[in-house]
This record gives structure tokens, sequence and C-alpha cells, in this order.
């Protein structure tokens, strides 16, 4: 359930966007999501939503990684905001469920477990993102799409309370922004 919702928000800003929501309601709808996160991960009303196996803030960081990514690109380049958004909401949300339920190769970092299976799909989904924006967008499909997905792949690895939650989509957003959109 935790993962189905982590993927399925990832639609909401393309929507918000479709509908014309603006910036500030954006914002304001993010940050009391944000409390409301906080509020749950303190006093656990929604137990199913933090339910993971080690000490994690990563439903935290993911409402305030939405949050600045709102702030900085809404109206600047929101292409990358969803860039940096799918990224995580896709391609963390897929690579958890195919790392946990299909057998491979693994290892620990920072004390994290991480699969091949999982690591892959994290790649895969972050170049599917990356070229399917690019595409769409008519922005130039070049070596950059790779080294997006790649850096996002990498910095996926860093998963120790849940920081990828925070760092991925940040990151992801200012590599599409600057390799890709150049605003």
């Amino acid at each position: 359930l935790r993962k189905i919702i982590h993927i399925g928000i990832g639609p909401l800003i393309p929507l918000a966007k479709f509908l014309d929501i603006d910036q500030t309601s954006a914002l304001c709808f993010t940050g009391i999501v944000s409390l409301l996160t906080f509020i749950n991960y303190q006093s656990k009303l929604f137990p199913t939503i933090e339910d993971v196996d080690r000490k994690s803030y990563g439903t935290l960081f993911y409402c305030l990684s939405l949050f600045i990514l709102i702030y900085l690109y809404w109206n600047k380049d929101p292409t990358s905001l969803i860039a940096g958004f799918f990224i995580m909401t896709f391609g963390d949300g897929f690579a958890g469920l195919i790392g946990k339920n299909f057998q491979s190769k693994s290892w620990f970092f920072l004390n994290q477990k991480k699969s091949f299976f999982g690591t892959m799909t994290m790649f895969i989904t972050s170049l599917i993102v990356v070229f399917g924006l690019s595409y769409f967008q008519k922005y130039s499909l070049n070596i950059n799409i790779f080294t997006i997905a790649f850096i996002s792949t990498i910095i996926e690895q860093f998963s120790i309370f849940g920081i990828d939650n925070f760092i991925v989509p940040i990151s992801a957003a200012f590599c599409f922004n600057y390799f890709i959109t150049g605003l």
C-alpha cells in the first residue's frame, strides 16, 4: 500500500498543471500534506504509511522535496519539476517493488539492502522518464538523458533514513533543468 501511494501521487503534478493550479495553492496544499505526514509520523494515526522495516523519514522527505520543487520550478520550468518527481515516484517506487519481490544479486550500502533488479529498475525507469519528457517537449535527445538516469540511480543508493526521497527528486530536477532545458 505504501508503494502504491508513493507511485500514485506522481500524476498529481501534471494534473495540477493541466488544471492551471497556481503555485501558491500548490505550495499550501503540499505544506499541509507535509505537516499531516509529520503528525502521522509522530502519532502513527495511519501506521501503513510508515510501515517499513527500518528507521525512515522517507515519507516526510518525499513531501518536503515536492514542496521545494514546486517552489523552485512550478512557473520557471515545470518539466524539470515533473522529471524530478516522476523519477522519484516511478523510479524509486517501482525499484522498491521489483527489488523486494524478485530475487537478484544484492548488496548493502550504508546498512541499506539494495538489489540488482531494483537498481536496474530505477535506472531504466529514470531513463524512460527523461527520454519521454525530452521527446514530448521537443528537447534535444543526447547523452545527457543517460547522465541524468545514471546520477539518479547512484544517488538512490543513499537511502539511509529515507534521505533518497529528498535528494533524488531535487537532484534529478536540477540535472534535467541544467542538462536538458537550460532554463
